[in-house]
């Protein structure tokens, strides 16, 4: 039985890449683009290992894609993201010209595509971005909730512990 790759599929993509930034200690986003069924460029959250702040997921995959299509403009693509850009991904998205953004839960203190800002349709910007929100949007909440959960856990374990 052949799979239908949707949105759903994409994102699971995505998610793994969440996966990957998890296992290395950082804040569990991952990022897939894809173009007429190809992954042209994936990532994952690398701000603590790098120690550059702007070594976003969406960063990543946005700078691996231009290089695959071999042109900054990555038209006609979908980038599928684990939590709603901020800002500083929404610019980049924008620039880079990308067709569509499909992401998974709402970032109500950081989050550029509908959340605190919406800039994927403003008229004053020389491109938009049509959104898809929410898919496997409770799966992408509960990556964060039990990433910060445990976070919260050992700083508290670490707190009480005995010093040495």
């Amino acid at each position: 039985m052949k799979r239908i790759k949707d949105d759903n599929y994409w994102m699971g993509m995505a998610i793994a890449e969440a996966g990957k930034a998890a296992a290395r200690g950082e804040v569990p986003i991952g990022a897939v683009i894809v173009r007429d069924g190809v992954v042209l460029g994936r990532g994952y959250n690398r701000r603590e290992t790098s120690l550059d702040p702007t070594s976003h997921a969406e960063m990543t995959a946005i700078r691996r894609a231009a290089r695959k299509a071999g042109n900054w403009r990555i038209l006609g693509a979908t980038l599928y993201v684990t939590l709603e850009p901020c800002p500083m991904c929404m610019g980049a998205i924008l620039l880079s010209r990308l067709e569509r953004v499909v992401f998974g839960c709402h970032d109500p203190k950081g989050g550029a595509a509908g959340s605190l800002y919406d800039l994927s349709d403003d008229p004053r910007l020389n491109h938009s971005v049509s959104l898809t929100p929410g898919v496997r949007g409770d799966e992408c909440s509960e990556l964060l909730s039990s990433f910060f959960a445990g976070l919260r856990r050992r700083k508290k374990s670490q707190a009480g512990a005995p010093a040495v």
